[in-house]
């Protein structure tokens, strides 16, 4: 990965390698006072916010190393001063833990468990165009946060696939139980026990819904597979129908499920938009694709990576020991 190395400060400079790394790396230069400063680094950010933005619409994901983020807060103040607004992950289909008001651990999934690449809530009608993850403390060994350029994804899909996927978009079905069964809850992915704010929310963003007898939520949305870039005009995949679809599960858990629950009440499922099931096959030429432009970093403690949501795909890998990641989402 190439860096460029930053001064803070009054007198700072900007030293680039002669190719820019996937991500790219900003670092601060050692030994420099400012950097262990909290408040000087959030100084730095906001005076330098231009040349991040111009980054980030070029390569599409940023890592900031050698700062001092001290604490989740530091961190909501930088994600705060990046964006217009930052987001709650509310529908959001992912455990998660709230930390701050806008600040949420990453994914809770267990630490052998790998994830996916994928773009963030891209089932949604609407979903964060920005990604912040501070990593509060680095694994021993593995987690890393991989990432995949969308526009280099979507070239890799076989043209057949591709054309279905942009042709047909993807239908995602989602059933939430009421306190009690398999999968999560709607208490728990809408962040309320108010009936009436799920179904206020989900007319917002043209959900479909429908309560069930036993006290579940059962929900559709149809979407596109593939977006343009509103500033680049540049086309993306732009889709979880990966994540969706039955075949990302183990043989055991995809046969558990299948035998207990009807294809519509599977917890996920994704379809075409036309309602036709997606083939494994369609969905394995999207995980070859996927692989194949996945880039990968060790992270450090303080590091910060800044992601744009339709650039780049980010997934986790299995780890070791303690590994704390934050993340924060602006709109």
């Amino acid at each position: 990965m190439s860096a460029v190395s930053i001064a803070l400060g009054a007198s700072s400079s900007v030293c680039h390698d002669s190719e820019p790394g996937f991500p790219l790396r900003l670092e601060a230069k050692p030994g420099r006072a400012p950097a262990r400063r909290p408040d000087a680094f959030l100084a730095w950010a906001a005076a330098h916010r231009d040349l991040v933005e111009r980054a980030l619409s070029q390569v599409g994901a940023v890592l900031l190393r050698g700062f001092a983020i001290p604490s989740a807060e530091v961190f909501q103040c930088f994600a705060a001063q990046e964006t217009s607004t930052l987001m709650t992950y509310r529908g959001g289909n992912s455990p998660r833990q709230r930390i701050l008001d806008r600040v949420y651990t990453s994914t809770a999934y267990p630490a052998d468990a790998t994830i996916s690449l994928h773009n963030e809530m891209s089932y949604a009608a609407r979903w964060p165009e920005r990604l912040y993850f501070y990593c509060q403390e680095a694994p021993r060994e593995g987690g890393e946060t991989p990432v995949a350029d969308s526009r280099r994804v979507l070239q890799a899909i076989p043209p057949s696939v591709r054309e279905r996927f942009t042709r047909h978009g993807v239908r995602y079905v989602q059933n939430l139980h009421g306190g009690r069964g398999f999968g999560r809850s709607w208490q728990e992915t809408f962040e309320t026990d108010r009936r009436e704010v799920v179904e206020r929310h989900c007319s917002e963003e043209n959900v479909a819904l429908r309560w069930t007898e036993a006290g579940g939520l059962h929900l559709e949305q149809r979407r596109g597979a593939v977006a343009i870039h509103p500033k680049t005009l540049e086309a993306v995949w732009f889709n979880q129908a990966e994540q969706w679809h039955p075949s990302s599960l183990d043989p055991e858990t995809r046969e558990m499920l299948e035998e207990s629950f009807a294809p519509e009440d599977l917890p996920l499922n994704a379809l075409y938009g036309n309602g036709q099931p997606i083939p494994d096959a369609d969905m394995d030429a999207v995980r070859d694709a996927l692989r194949s432009e996945e880039r990968v970093f060790a992270w450090r403690t303080s590091d910060l990576l800044l992601v744009d949501n339709l650039l780049v795909a980010h997934g986790r890998r299995p780890f070791r020991g303690p590994r704390t990641i934050l993340v924060a989402m602006g709109a």
